[in-house]
């Protein structure tokens, strides 16, 4: 998953800076630089002056947003981030090649040992510090108000159903005037952690109609595919009928219709009020400060007004086992993004935390030696 929208330029003008800055020698430890104000958020500018990040391509954007901001605040730090993919993140972390590792799901539990191991026998923590809603992006001549929900979804992309027409469809949206035009699916065909996601909401909404699994590859068995989040939402943008999974930022580029969801509580539209309602409701199913989502209660929820199609990433730090160096600029760049680094998230594509969220983050970040 790639997330982007029209503060790309200025992300990508800072991850340019970022990598050129990793292509020196061996960062060495700056002194404290300039502390963020700020009060019981405030960052204890200082440490590793150069800290290396990697890891899923999901975030990139936000990563960029979040240095800048680092920079700002704690003045001569840098983060250089590799958006290298999930399982590359969590290799090099646990390796001891990155400072924190980038993923979009947390350690796999034959993954905490070694992870365990490279924090010198401290646990990892994941920190869901990243929040990236998916629209159900569609184009329908006629059609610009839609309305589906988890079991409706799965028929479509499992070819159950194959009309728009369909009386499921037709349920929905009562007083729609649906054509009989045919459905085309249009999927990631390479493989994609919003195609991994997009079916874990399937197998948790589709009270049972999604059998198809939830790998990286998409396994509805119908549609056409195509590469990366541009190649999908340009597909379907290129005549009536067509329906994708894509992050938001990409269907508003391309001008799609996106479906509402209905969870059980109603018609949900996709904003950022909506989908931080879901992450309020998340529940932790790691122990402590190790905040790992229990992702069907993001993607099952029935709490009224939540938008529950949303991919979470997490950062992977060491709980304590750091020097204290990396320590100090780890909590430091961390604390940056989980405050001030908010602010410019929407621009880029991503959904800014929650204050009640926040917090709980906060805490974890706070906790790290």
């Amino acid at each position: 998953m790639k997330l982007k929208r029209h503060g790309a330029v200025l992300a990508t003008a800072a991850v340019s800076a970022l990598l050129l800055t990793a292509c020196g020698s061996d960062p060495t430890s700056s002194g404290a630089g300039a502390p963020q104000a700020g009060g019981a958020n405030a960052a204890n500018c200082g440490g590793k002056a150069n800290l290396t990040g990697e890891g899923s391509s999901a975030q990139n954007n936000a990563m960029a947003v979040f240095v800048q901001a680092y920079q700002q605040a704690c003045d001569g730090q840098n983060v250089a981030y590799n958006p290298t993919g999930s399982g590359a993140g969590r290799k090099q972390f646990t390796a001891g090649l990155a400072d924190f590792g980038g993923s979009d799901s947390a350690l796999k539990a034959e993954e905490e040992g070694p992870a365990a191991q490279r924090c010198g026998g401290n646990p990892a923590w994941n920190i869901p510090l990243v929040f990236g809603p998916v629209a159900l992006a569609y184009k329908l001549d006629g059609v610009d108000n839609l309305v589906l929900n988890g079991e409706v979804a799965a028929k479509i992309f499992n070819g159950q159903i194959t009309t728009w027409n369909d009386p499921a469809i037709a349920a929905l949206n009562s007083g729609v005037q649906l054509p009989a035009t045919p459905v085309t699916v249009i999927f990631r065909s390479d493989d994609s952690g919003t195609t991994e996601n997009f079916q874990k909401y399937l197998t948790a909404a589709s009270k049972g109609a999604w059998t198809q699994g939830t790998a990286q590859k998409f396994g509805g068995g119908i549609g056409e595919g195509r590469e990366r989040s541009a190649g999908v939402a340009q597909a379907v943008g290129q005549g009536s009928g067509a329906i994708t999974y894509v992050e938001v930022s990409f269907a508003k580029d391309n001008n799609l219709s996106i479906a509402k969801i209905d969870n059980g509580s109603g018609p949900v539209e996709l904003t950022d009020a909506t989908a931080g309602k879901a992450i309020e409701a998340a529940k932790i199913s790691g122990e402590g400060n190790n905040l790992k989502l229990d992702i069907n209660s993001i993607y099952g929820t029935t709490e009224p007004g939540a938008y529950p199609l949303i991919l979470a990433t997490y950062e992977i730090v060491c709980s304590k086992g750091y020097a204290p160096d990396v320590a100090q600029a780890v909590k430091a760049f961390m604390t940056v993004a989980a405050t001030t680094g908010q602010a410019q998230l929407s621009d880029a594509g991503y959904v800014p935390l929650p204050e009640s969220f926040k917090a709980k983050v906060m805490t974890a970040i706070q906790a790290i030696a």
